[in-house]
């Protein structure tokens, strides 16, 4: 399936604020069933549309993608046959290697390049500084939208800022608690957003969760310079990517990956992996191949 064929498909998840990778073949070493130009999309799910390879590749492809979902850097992902001992590639930036045991010969190169929506930043308010507050944040790249009191905000929404002056404030700060937001602001002086945080009927953990006066102290005083200083903290506030990314064997909940039985292949763990119940723990699969193999014979596999 070629780029163009995908088009369609990808201005829909982008619409919809949905994250995606495109897998592009650039390089294929026969034989291999995917050829130069073959393009698939990898979802957040673990799910693969399009054509990039066979079960095999598809299932690295799917992993690998998950990764650089989660750590928004574009990879060239290089899947080569096992031909026996080797000694360890040199690590290469940029460059992930894969030895594909199950792979039937070739190898692929795929370039992944993670397609994920711009960071939500929902404002309250028509004063200036939350006029202002929209256009610096479009500016620094956030997707801004400013809300009418009583708008539901978002669950990708990244930070809230309440900047109404009085108008639907602690209706907007317990929804924005409520979803769990990561940065939420009141604009206000020190003296009135005590009072509005005094008001609201909210645990104190969560009560500390609410910046106010939102904004780094910074001595700002023209509207403009005030919302400099909250988008600051936000950028501040948000959240850091886990430097490595985790292993697991299956058994944890919420794991990322696991090691195929049979031919001892990474596997993404998602809703819908190839997976068999065994020995009293879940077994997944790179293919339905060593699926029917390892449900033939378990014990010819260690640790089953």
């Amino acid at each position: 399936m070629s780029t163009a064929d995908l088009l369609p498909r990808a201005e829909s998840l982008r619409s919809t604020r949905t994250p995606y990778v495109l897998a592009t073949v650039v390089r294929a070493q026969r034989p291999t069933s995917a050829k130069p130009g073959d393009t698939a999309l990898v979802l957040a799910d673990g799910t693969v549309e399009g054509f990039v390879g066979g079960t095999c590749a598809e299932s690295t492809v799917r992993l690998e993608g998950l990764r650089v979902l989660h750590s928004g850097q574009a990879t060239l992902l290089r899947i080569a046959p096992d031909g026996g001992p080797q000694p360890a590639p040199e690590p290469t930036e940029g460059l992930v290697s894969v030895v594909n045991p199950c792979l039937s010969g070739g190898t692929l190169e795929i370039f992944l390049d993670p397609v994920t929506p711009p960071p939500l930043l929902q404002i309250f308010g028509a004063a200036p500084v939350a006029r202002a507050l929209a256009q610096i944040g479009a500016a620094a790249g956030y997707a801004t939208l400013v809300a009418a009191q009583g708008a539901a905000i978002p669950p990708d929404a990244v930070a809230v800022v309440v900047a109404s002056h009085g108008h639907g404030e602690p209706e907007a700060l317990r929804a924005a608690v409520a979803a769990g937001v990561d940065y939420i602001g009141l604009v206000a002086s020190r003296r009135r957003g005590a009072a509005v945080l005094a008001e609201l009927d909210l645990a104190a953990g969560d009560r500390d969760r609410i910046h106010t006066p939102a904004g780094l102290d910074l001595g700002a005083r023209t509207p403009a310079e005030i919302a400099v200083t909250i988008l600051a903290e936000i950028i501040a506030a948000r959240p850091r990517a886990p430097e490595r990314r985790s292993t697991v064997d299956g058994e944890s909940a919420g794991a990322v990956s696991a090691v195929d039985p049979v031919c001892g292949m990474e596997v993404a763990v998602t809703p819908t992996a190839l997976h068999l119940a065994h020995g009293g723990r879940t077994w997944y699969f790179c293919g339905t191949g060593c699926r029917t193999a390892f449900a033939d014979a378990p014990q010819r596999y260690p640790g089953a």
